[in-house]
């Protein structure tokens, strides 16, 4: 039963619950705004970027080619498998499972490249596998789609010559490392990136690099590329040109063997490097995909340093070469002109006896004159003349002539060796300079240490008369003009030394008996070729260490020579380091294979040039070129431009014959 009364809601609660209703529609209201006007940007970014890839096509470095246009280093296309960690939130186990069975990899591999990648963005790929088989390609293809989170790019690869050829010399490259991205010369680059990381691979690499490119693609919703949008192609790295002879370098490269040390050939008149090899070396290929830390460490520990380019690197005592810096002072001072001794196999020195390197062989070198003392090496004319002359004025003429300080090659890592003096040894030990030291300095023993190229670039500065060049294996049209400046005010890329001529014969003169019957390196005596140079040996350490060491007197001394042809006007100039090598005659014979090797080449040529000189001139009517003559035509192009003028000269084109290919080696 009703009351007739009808229950009202209270307009307070009803006011309330319309506000409420109101302040709802106005939160939608403000969201959608937010979303379709101050956020449309961005979620239209997001969206894309959803739907539409970009994908990076990476540029192939350039290649690097011998000073006739022979490729030395090329690339080969390789593919690189990708872990698309954007395209899944949380890969499952059996996925791992999968993927590492179908790479030949370890699934704890993969899990710990995706821990250590963990806190990068999620956008950024990782890279599980590189230079994949066709097998493993294979496979990534077959599970596209049970798989979306894979996806493969192509790279190309550095393809070094075999047998670690010119290895130290072009160096190689690798991923860019933590280290390297903090440094300043590496801001620009990013995590991931391939760079030169030794060798001229590292010295040019922002001209051997390029510049990477891009394509965006439209993706489905499994990640998988349906069609493209735009494309913008990588810009190859520049090609590099070196001053290599890729003809001598085989020829070093076959005379040097096993052997471990170093040669240099080079160019005197323009510092040009024709050769360089150091021994041990290693297999650059072996770092352009990722080389192995068992691999890593073999190489970073072992005792005979197969990552050390010794050419540059390597300061040991030059030994009896360094008398040839010695003949300099001592002739430049003018001493050593009417300096004469008696050898009798040694010599009293500051109350100390110092033998002669006859004395082992139980002669003696008699009367001595400064040629003698050059071509028969005698010690006891050098231990008097380092007497006279002082320590002074021996580091003063070795210091002007290179030594002590980097001849600034083109290379990353060469070391400055050491030129001991007064100064020198109060600033690095503190203590005076004792009379009885320089006896030892003027054999080239004691505290003087030296590289390879400083020995055969001051060598070659005193065949040259004076002329001192910078050393180089990169032709300066190659480099650009900024850099060149900078290198050249800290390394002038010539040096002048004011050698009297008369010493400079003397001198040379001396050398070109080395390789002689009357010389220390007789058995290096080249038929035909004006060969002239300087042998040497040095202790690796002194007999009283050795013996503290436990090593007795087995330990063989390092082999020195330097030399050059011709002894006038010198063309090549080639330095040999043969670690445990003796005796310098056996450095000697090393360098004559090199000399020998570029000589018949240059003769080689000269013939050609010669028999295209005779070689009748095609007809008139085929003659398709440009003339040259002095009157009428000059200068016309056309097939009878010209033929009314005086004289007319026709350029003639040399073939020159290709590189023969050394056993093992494929450039």
């Amino acid at each position: 039963m009703f009351s007739g009364r009808e229950e009202k809601i209270p307009q307070l609660r009803l006011t309330m619950v319309q506000y409420g209703i109101l302040a709802i529609f106005l939160v939608l209201l403000f969201g959608l705004w937010r979303l379709q006007v101050t956020g449309s940007e961005r979620y239209e970014s997001l969206a894309e970027r959803n739907r539409v890839r970009t994908i990076p096509i990476l540029a192939p470095r350039g290649k690097i080619l011998d000073r006739e246009g022979r490729v030395l280093v090329d690339n080969y296309p390789s593919f690189s498998v990708l872990l698309l960690r954007d395209q899944v939130k949380n890969i499952e186990p059996e996925h791992i499972d999968k993927i590492a069975a179908g790479l030949n990899m370890s699934p704890s591999e993969i899990r710990d490249r995706l821990r250590r990648i963990a806190t990068a963005p999620a956008f950024q790929p990782l890279v599980l596998k590189d230079d994949i088989t066709p097998s493993e390609l294979q496979f990534i293809e077959a599970h596209k789609f049970e798989l979306p989170e894979l996806e493969t790019i192509l790279v190309s690869r550095r393809l070094y010559p075999k047998n670690g050829f010119l290895a130290h010399t072009i160096g190689y490259v690798g991923e860019v490392s933590e280290d390297m991205l903090n440094q300043p010369q590496y801001e620009l680059y990013e995590p991931g990136m391939i760079v030169g990381k030794s060798g001229l691979e590292q010295q040019y690499n922002d001209l051997l690099m390029g510049k990477d490119g891009s394509r965006r693609a439209v993706v489905n919703s499994r990640g998988k590329e349906v069609d493209r949008l735009s494309e913008t192609p990588a810009e190859p790295g520049k090609p590099l040109k070196l001053t290599i002879d890729l003809d001598l370098q085989i020829a070093a490269e076959v005379a040097m063997g096993d052997k471990n040390g170093a040669i240099v050939a080079m160019d005197p008149r323009t510092g040009e490097i024709l050769a360089m090899v150091s021994r041990p070396t290693f297999d650059p290929n072996a770092f352009s995909v990722r080389i192995s830390r068992q691999e890593w460490a073999r190489l970073a520990t072992d005792d005979e340093h197969p990552l050390m380019n010794k050419a540059i690197q390597a300061q040991l005592a030059p030994g009896s070469v360094f008398k040839i810096i010695m003949s300099v002072a001592g002739l430049q001072e003018g001493i050593a002109q009417t300096l004469h001794v008696n050898c009798p196999g040694g010599a009293t020195f500051y109350g100390r006896y110092f033998k002669c390197w006859v004395a082992a062989e139980h002669r003696a070198h008699g009367a001595v004159d400064i040629s003698k003392g050059i071509y028969q090496s005698c010690d006891v004319f050098f231990y008097t003349l380092a007497e006279k002359l002082g320590i002074g004025r021996i580091a003063q003429y070795a210091t002007a002539l290179g030594l002590g300080k980097r001849t600034g090659i083109d290379l990353p890592g060469e070391m400055a060796g050491v030129m001991p003096s007064e100064e020198w040894k109060i600033r690095n030990f503190k203590q005076k300079w004792y009379a009885g030291e320089t006896i030892s300095v003027g054999i080239g023993q004691g505290a003087v240490a030296v590289t390879p190229i400083q020995l055969t670039r001051a060598i070659s500065g005193i065949a040259m008369g004076g002329q001192l060049r910078r050393p180089h294996l990169v032709f300066d049209n190659e480099v650009p003009q900024q850099t060149l400046q900078r290198v050249s005010a800290a390394f002038p890329e010539e040096v002048k030394f004011d050698l009297q001529q008369s010493n400079w014969e003397t001198i040379t003169d001396a050398m070109s008996n080395v390789p002689s019957p009357l010389g220390t390196a007789n058995s290096a005596h080249l038929n035909g070729i004006d060969f002239a140079g300087k042998t040497g040996s040095a202790q690796t350490m002194s007999n009283a260490l050795a013996q503290k060491l436990g090593h007795s007197h087995s330990m063989k001394d390092n082999a020195w020579f330097v030399g050059f042809t011709p002894r006038r006007s010198p063309e090549v100039v080639v330095g040999v380091l043969f670690e445990g090598g003796e005796h310098g005659q056996f450095a000697a014979r090393i360098a004559a294979q090199v000399v020998k090797a570029f000589v018949e080449k240059q003769r080689a040529r000269a013939a050609q040039q010669k028999t295209a000189e005779l070689r009748p001139a095609k007809p008139e009517a085929e003659f398709t070129g440009v003339w040259s003559a002095e009157s009428g035509d000059a200068g016309k192009e056309g097939k009878n431009s010209g033929l009314r003028a005086g004289r007319v000269r026709i350029p003639l084109a040399v073939t020159v014959a290709p590189a023969k290919a050394a056993p093992g080696i494929n450039p």
